[in-house]
Protein backbone atom coordinates (compact mmCIF):
# COMPACT_ATOMS: atom_id res chain seq x y z
CA UNK A 1 0.00 0.00 0.00
CA UNK A 2 1.08 3.56 -0.75
CA UNK A 3 0.60 6.88 1.27
CA UNK A 4 0.97 9.79 -0.46
CA UNK A 5 1.20 12.69 1.45
CA UNK A 6 -0.34 16.22 0.00
CA UNK A 7 -1.41 15.97 -3.60
CA UNK A 8 2.09 16.50 -4.63
CA UNK A 9 2.98 13.36 -4.39
CA UNK A 10 0.30 11.56 -6.54
CA UNK A 11 1.37 10.42 -9.76
CA UNK A 12 -0.13 9.10 -13.00
CA UNK A 13 -0.08 5.81 -11.64
CA UNK A 14 -1.92 6.66 -8.71
CA UNK A 15 -5.32 8.25 -10.29
CA UNK A 16 -8.25 6.42 -11.80
CA UNK A 17 -9.35 5.09 -8.48
CA UNK A 18 -12.34 4.34 -6.51
CA UNK A 19 -12.38 6.52 -3.45
CA UNK A 20 -13.97 7.16 0.04
CA UNK A 21 -13.28 9.98 2.25
CA UNK A 22 -13.44 10.33 6.01
CA UNK A 23 -11.80 10.42 9.32
CA UNK A 24 -11.81 6.59 9.48
CA UNK A 25 -11.11 7.24 13.21
CA UNK A 26 -10.36 3.46 14.63
CA UNK A 27 -11.17 1.98 11.28
CA UNK A 28 -14.34 0.19 12.75
CA UNK A 29 -16.59 -2.52 11.62
CA UNK A 30 -18.72 0.65 10.08
CA UNK A 31 -15.79 1.38 8.06
CA UNK A 32 -14.74 -1.57 7.45
CA UNK A 33 -18.31 -1.89 5.39
CA UNK A 34 -17.72 1.35 3.61
CA UNK A 35 -14.46 -0.52 2.50
CA UNK A 36 -16.29 -3.44 1.21
CA UNK A 37 -18.47 -1.55 -0.37
CA UNK A 38 -15.59 0.37 -2.22
CA UNK A 39 -13.73 -3.08 -2.86
CA UNK A 40 -16.51 -4.04 -4.58
CA UNK A 41 -16.85 -1.08 -7.18
CA UNK A 42 -12.85 -1.26 -7.22
CA UNK A 43 -13.10 -4.79 -8.56
CA UNK A 44 -15.75 -4.02 -10.99
CA UNK A 45 -13.73 -1.29 -12.10
CA UNK A 46 -10.32 -3.12 -12.18
CA UNK A 47 -9.38 0.04 -10.61
CA UNK A 48 -6.96 0.48 -6.91
CA UNK A 49 -9.01 1.88 -3.68
CA UNK A 50 -8.03 5.17 -2.26
CA UNK A 51 -8.76 6.38 0.96
CA UNK A 52 -8.77 10.38 1.60
CA UNK A 53 -7.87 11.28 5.38
CA UNK A 54 -7.40 14.30 6.70
CA UNK A 55 -4.18 15.23 9.49
CA UNK A 56 -4.79 16.82 11.74
CA UNK A 57 -8.78 15.87 11.63
CA UNK A 58 -10.78 18.65 10.80
CA UNK A 59 -12.08 18.70 14.41
CA UNK A 60 -8.67 18.80 15.90
CA UNK A 61 -8.05 22.05 13.44
CA UNK A 62 -11.61 23.67 14.94
CA UNK A 63 -11.68 22.57 18.56
CA UNK A 64 -8.30 22.14 19.60
CA UNK A 65 -8.17 20.54 22.89
CA UNK A 66 -11.77 20.26 22.89
CA UNK A 67 -11.79 17.76 19.84
CA UNK A 68 -12.90 14.10 20.92
CA UNK A 69 -9.56 11.86 21.90
CA UNK A 70 -8.45 9.57 19.03
CA UNK A 71 -8.82 6.15 18.80
CA UNK A 72 -5.65 5.91 16.34
CA UNK A 73 -3.01 7.44 15.50
CA UNK A 74 -2.25 7.70 12.06
CA UNK A 75 0.19 5.00 11.55
CA UNK A 76 -2.00 2.38 13.37
CA UNK A 77 -4.69 3.66 10.84
CA UNK A 78 -2.86 3.30 8.04
CA UNK A 79 -2.02 -0.15 8.67
CA UNK A 80 -5.44 -1.25 9.70
CA UNK A 81 -6.49 0.75 6.41
CA UNK A 82 -3.84 -1.81 4.62
CA UNK A 83 -5.44 -4.94 6.12
CA UNK A 84 -8.76 -4.16 4.65
CA UNK A 85 -7.32 -3.98 1.09
CA UNK A 86 -6.62 -0.58 0.62
CA UNK A 87 -4.30 0.26 -2.22
CA UNK A 88 -3.78 4.12 -1.42
CA UNK A 89 -4.03 6.69 1.10
CA UNK A 90 -4.19 10.23 0.34
CA UNK A 91 -3.36 11.93 3.20
CA UNK A 92 -3.66 15.97 2.91
CA UNK A 93 -2.58 18.45 5.62
CA UNK A 94 -5.78 19.88 7.23
CA UNK A 95 -4.94 23.70 7.10
CA UNK A 96 -6.30 27.02 6.25
CA UNK A 97 -5.68 26.60 2.22
CA UNK A 98 -7.52 23.51 2.41
CA UNK A 99 -10.56 24.74 4.72
CA UNK A 100 -10.45 27.62 2.62
CA UNK A 101 -11.56 25.68 -0.67
CA UNK A 102 -14.97 26.38 -2.03
CA UNK A 103 -16.67 22.27 -2.35
CA UNK A 104 -16.17 22.72 -6.13
CA UNK A 105 -12.42 23.50 -5.91
CA UNK A 106 -12.25 20.62 -3.52
CA UNK A 107 -13.62 18.49 -5.81
CA UNK A 108 -11.61 19.84 -8.99
CA UNK A 109 -7.97 19.68 -6.98
CA UNK A 110 -8.51 16.60 -4.94
CA UNK A 111 -10.95 13.96 -6.68
CA UNK A 112 -10.73 15.23 -10.38
CA UNK A 113 -7.12 16.84 -11.32
CA UNK A 114 -5.66 14.94 -8.09
CA UNK A 115 -6.72 11.75 -7.91
CA UNK A 116 -8.94 10.99 -11.25
CA UNK A 117 -11.60 9.15 -9.57
CA UNK A 118 -14.14 6.97 -11.62
CA UNK A 119 -16.13 6.23 -8.59
CA UNK A 120 -16.66 7.75 -5.03
CA UNK A 121 -18.45 6.20 -1.84
CA UNK A 122 -19.63 8.84 0.98
CA UNK A 123 -21.89 9.11 3.43
CA UNK A 124 -25.47 11.35 2.38
CA UNK A 125 -24.80 13.69 4.84
CA UNK A 126 -21.00 14.21 4.01
CA UNK A 127 -20.13 17.90 3.72
CA UNK A 128 -17.12 19.66 2.74
CA UNK A 129 -15.82 22.97 1.65
CA UNK A 130 -15.46 26.21 3.08
CA UNK A 131 -18.01 26.76 5.47
CA UNK A 132 -19.26 23.08 4.64
CA UNK A 133 -21.10 24.32 1.68
CA UNK A 134 -20.24 20.70 -0.42
CA UNK A 135 -22.92 18.15 -0.60
CA UNK A 136 -23.71 15.03 -1.71
CA UNK A 137 -26.23 16.79 -4.50
CA UNK A 138 -22.99 18.73 -5.34
CA UNK A 139 -21.27 15.91 -5.91
CA UNK A 140 -23.58 14.04 -7.80
CA UNK A 141 -24.26 16.88 -10.07
CA UNK A 142 -20.48 17.31 -10.95
CA UNK A 143 -20.16 13.57 -10.96
CA UNK A 144 -22.67 13.57 -13.68
CA UNK A 145 -20.82 16.29 -15.49
CA UNK A 146 -17.62 14.95 -15.27
CA UNK A 147 -17.97 10.94 -15.88
CA UNK A 148 -17.65 10.10 -12.14
CA UNK A 149 -20.34 8.13 -10.38
CA UNK A 150 -20.66 8.65 -6.65
CA UNK A 151 -22.97 6.40 -3.99
CA UNK A 152 -23.54 6.86 -0.35
CA UNK A 153 -22.61 4.56 2.05
CA UNK A 154 -25.19 1.68 3.64
CA UNK A 155 -26.59 1.52 6.77
CA UNK A 156 -24.82 -1.01 9.68
CA UNK A 157 -25.93 -1.41 12.48
CA UNK A 158 -25.00 -3.42 15.68
CA UNK A 159 -27.77 -4.01 18.30
CA UNK A 160 -30.07 -2.18 16.25
CA UNK A 161 -27.39 1.07 16.52
CA UNK A 162 -25.16 2.80 14.03
CA UNK A 163 -21.39 1.88 14.73
CA UNK A 164 -19.91 5.10 15.13
CA UNK A 165 -16.46 6.43 16.63
CA UNK A 166 -18.04 8.32 18.93
CA UNK A 167 -19.86 4.35 20.43
CA UNK A 168 -16.64 3.32 20.72
CA UNK A 169 -15.08 6.30 22.97
CA UNK A 170 -18.18 6.01 25.10
CA UNK A 171 -17.64 2.36 25.81
CA UNK A 172 -13.80 2.84 26.85
CA UNK A 173 -13.92 5.51 28.96
CA UNK A 174 -17.05 3.30 30.35
CA UNK A 175 -14.21 0.63 30.97
CA UNK A 176 -16.27 -1.66 28.62
CA UNK A 177 -13.69 -3.14 26.83
CA UNK A 178 -16.21 -5.99 25.30
CA UNK A 179 -18.14 -4.13 23.87
CA UNK A 180 -15.86 -1.21 22.69
CA UNK A 181 -13.78 -4.53 20.90
CA UNK A 182 -17.38 -5.64 18.85
CA UNK A 183 -17.81 -2.81 17.44
CA UNK A 184 -14.26 -2.51 16.26
CA UNK A 185 -14.22 -6.48 15.21
CA UNK A 186 -10.93 -6.40 17.38
CA UNK A 187 -9.48 -5.19 20.96
CA UNK A 188 -8.89 -1.57 21.73
CA UNK A 189 -5.21 -1.31 21.83
CA UNK A 190 -2.23 1.30 22.09
CA UNK A 191 1.34 0.78 20.59
CA UNK A 192 4.68 2.72 20.45
CA UNK A 193 7.93 2.58 20.60
CA UNK A 194 9.45 2.55 24.43
CA UNK A 195 11.55 5.12 25.37
CA UNK A 196 13.77 5.90 28.38
CA UNK A 197 12.45 8.17 31.09
CA UNK A 198 12.76 8.80 34.90
CA UNK A 199 13.38 5.05 35.89
CA UNK A 200 11.34 5.27 38.91
CA UNK A 201 9.57 2.39 38.57
CA UNK A 202 12.85 0.35 39.10
CA UNK A 203 13.32 1.78 42.55
CA UNK A 204 10.04 0.28 43.90
CA UNK A 205 10.30 -2.86 42.03
CA UNK A 206 8.13 -2.26 39.29
CA UNK A 207 9.85 -0.84 36.25
CA UNK A 208 8.07 -0.14 33.14
CA UNK A 209 8.45 0.59 30.01
CA UNK A 210 7.04 4.12 28.52
CA UNK A 211 5.43 4.90 25.68
CA UNK A 212 4.73 8.30 24.36
CA UNK A 213 1.36 9.16 23.65
CA UNK A 214 0.24 12.51 21.36
CA UNK A 215 -0.11 15.38 22.96
CA UNK A 216 -4.34 15.12 22.64
CA UNK A 217 -6.76 14.49 24.99
CA UNK A 218 -7.31 10.67 25.45
CA UNK A 219 -9.48 8.16 24.93
CA UNK A 220 -8.48 6.07 28.39
CA UNK A 221 -7.32 7.84 31.43
CA UNK A 222 -6.46 5.01 34.66
CA UNK A 223 -4.56 2.20 35.61
CA UNK A 224 -5.63 -1.11 33.95
CA UNK A 225 -5.11 -4.54 33.19
CA UNK A 226 -3.57 -5.21 30.16
CA UNK A 227 -2.20 -7.62 27.62
CA UNK A 228 1.30 -6.68 25.81
CA UNK A 229 2.50 -8.05 22.66
CA UNK A 230 6.44 -7.16 21.26
CA UNK A 231 7.20 -7.16 17.44
CA UNK A 232 8.26 -10.57 17.96
CA UNK A 233 4.60 -11.85 18.96
CA UNK A 234 5.65 -12.61 22.57
CA UNK A 235 3.07 -11.71 24.97
CA UNK A 236 2.78 -10.86 28.80
CA UNK A 237 0.13 -9.73 31.60
CA UNK A 238 0.60 -6.92 33.07
CA UNK A 239 -0.57 -3.51 34.60
CA UNK A 240 -0.41 -0.35 32.69
CA UNK A 241 -0.80 3.56 33.47
CA UNK A 242 -2.23 5.96 31.06
CA UNK A 243 -1.97 9.60 31.85
CA UNK A 244 0.09 12.17 33.22
CA UNK A 245 2.17 11.13 36.29
CA UNK A 246 1.02 13.76 38.61
CA UNK A 247 2.34 12.64 42.26
CA UNK A 248 6.32 12.42 40.79
CA UNK A 249 5.89 16.06 38.82
CA UNK A 250 3.78 15.14 36.04
CA UNK A 251 4.27 15.43 32.82
CA UNK A 252 2.57 17.99 29.43
CA UNK A 253 2.56 14.94 27.44
CA UNK A 254 0.30 12.00 28.09
CA UNK A 255 2.20 8.27 28.63
CA UNK A 256 1.01 4.73 28.62
CA UNK A 257 3.56 2.75 31.15
CA UNK A 258 3.46 -1.09 31.24
CA UNK A 259 4.57 -3.01 34.28
CA UNK A 260 5.27 -6.47 32.69
CA UNK A 261 4.58 -9.22 35.00
CA UNK A 262 7.48 -12.10 35.15
CA UNK A 263 9.48 -10.27 32.21
CA UNK A 264 13.08 -9.16 32.75
CA UNK A 265 14.64 -7.89 29.90
CA UNK A 266 15.84 -4.71 27.72
CA UNK A 267 12.46 -3.28 25.28
CA UNK A 268 14.15 0.11 25.00
CA UNK A 269 13.82 1.13 20.96
CA UNK A 270 11.38 -1.78 20.47
CA UNK A 271 7.32 -1.36 19.25
CA UNK A 272 4.82 -2.77 21.90
CA UNK A 273 1.39 -2.87 21.70
CA UNK A 274 -0.71 -2.55 24.82
CA UNK A 275 -4.45 -4.51 24.87
CA UNK A 276 -6.17 -2.45 27.87
CA UNK A 277 -8.49 -5.77 29.40
CA UNK A 278 -10.13 -4.16 32.52
CA UNK A 279 -10.17 -0.47 34.11
CA UNK A 280 -8.45 -0.69 37.70
CA UNK A 281 -9.20 2.66 38.79
CA UNK A 282 -8.52 6.21 37.86
CA UNK A 283 -5.11 7.94 37.82
CA UNK A 284 -4.91 9.74 40.83
CA UNK A 285 -2.15 11.93 42.84
CA UNK A 286 -1.15 10.57 45.98
CA UNK A 287 0.20 12.28 49.32
CA UNK A 288 3.81 11.53 48.76
CA UNK A 289 5.72 8.26 46.66
CA UNK A 290 4.98 5.95 49.99
CA UNK A 291 1.07 6.19 48.95
CA UNK A 292 1.90 5.50 45.48
CA UNK A 293 4.29 2.92 46.38
CA UNK A 294 1.22 0.87 48.15
CA UNK A 295 -0.93 1.81 45.73
CA UNK A 296 1.31 0.53 42.76
CA UNK A 297 1.17 -3.19 44.95
CA UNK A 298 -2.34 -3.26 45.21
CA UNK A 299 -3.03 -2.73 41.44
CA UNK A 300 0.08 -5.51 40.87
CA UNK A 301 -2.13 -7.92 42.55
CA UNK A 302 -5.69 -6.48 41.15
CA UNK A 303 -4.68 -7.06 37.66
CA UNK A 304 -2.92 -10.83 38.31
CA UNK A 305 -5.69 -11.60 39.78
CA UNK A 306 -7.91 -10.77 36.89
CA UNK A 307 -5.21 -12.19 34.30
CA UNK A 308 -4.41 -14.92 36.64
CA UNK A 309 -6.31 -17.53 33.66
CA UNK A 310 -5.26 -15.91 30.48
CA UNK A 311 -3.89 -17.74 28.16
CA UNK A 312 -0.73 -15.81 26.54
CA UNK A 313 -1.52 -17.61 23.22
CA UNK A 314 -1.59 -15.43 20.37
CA UNK A 315 -4.78 -17.07 19.05
CA UNK A 316 -6.64 -17.58 22.32
CA UNK A 317 -9.73 -14.80 23.52
CA UNK A 318 -8.79 -12.30 25.85
CA UNK A 319 -11.26 -11.67 29.11
CA UNK A 320 -12.39 -7.72 28.04
CA UNK A 321 -14.08 -6.37 30.75
CA UNK A 322 -17.61 -5.32 30.72
CA UNK A 323 -17.49 -2.48 33.67
CA UNK A 324 -14.67 -1.30 35.26
CA UNK A 325 -12.87 -3.71 37.87
CA UNK A 326 -13.08 -0.53 40.78
CA UNK A 327 -15.93 -0.80 43.43
CA UNK A 328 -17.50 -3.83 41.44
CA UNK A 329 -16.90 -7.04 39.93
CA UNK A 330 -16.66 -6.90 36.39
CA UNK A 331 -18.85 -8.22 33.62
CA UNK A 332 -15.77 -10.24 31.13
CA UNK A 333 -16.86 -11.81 27.88
CA UNK A 334 -13.98 -13.38 26.12
CA UNK A 335 -13.41 -11.95 22.70
CA UNK A 336 -11.77 -13.89 19.48
CA UNK A 337 -8.42 -11.93 18.09
CA UNK A 338 -10.29 -13.46 14.94
CA UNK A 339 -12.01 -11.00 14.61
CA UNK A 340 -15.80 -11.67 12.61
CA UNK A 341 -16.52 -10.17 9.13
CA UNK A 342 -17.58 -6.69 8.75
CA UNK A 343 -20.18 -8.06 6.43
CA UNK A 344 -21.90 -5.68 3.26
CA UNK A 345 -23.78 -2.68 4.81
CA UNK A 346 -21.47 0.30 6.25
CA UNK A 347 -22.42 3.28 8.39
CA UNK A 348 -21.44 6.57 7.88
CA UNK A 349 -17.86 7.11 7.55
CA UNK A 350 -17.47 9.29 10.97
CA UNK A 351 -14.32 9.80 13.42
Amino acid sequence: MRVLRGLHNITASHRGCVATIGNFDGVHRGHQAILQQCREHAARLGAPLAVVVFEPQPREFFAGDQAPPRLTRLREKVRLLRRQGVDQVLCLPFNEALRSLTGREFIDRVLLAGLGVKHLVVGDDFRFGCDRQGDFALLESVGRECGFGVEHTRSFEIENQRVSSTRVRTLLASGNFCAAARLLGRPYSLDGRVVRDQQLGRTIGAPTANLPLLPRPLALRGVFAVVAEREDGARYAGVANVGFRPTVGGTKRPTLEVHLFDFDGDLYGRRMTVIPCARLRGEVKFADFQALKNQIARDQAAARRYLAATSLNTDSALPLASAPLEGQAALSDPFSLDSSSAGNAADANDG
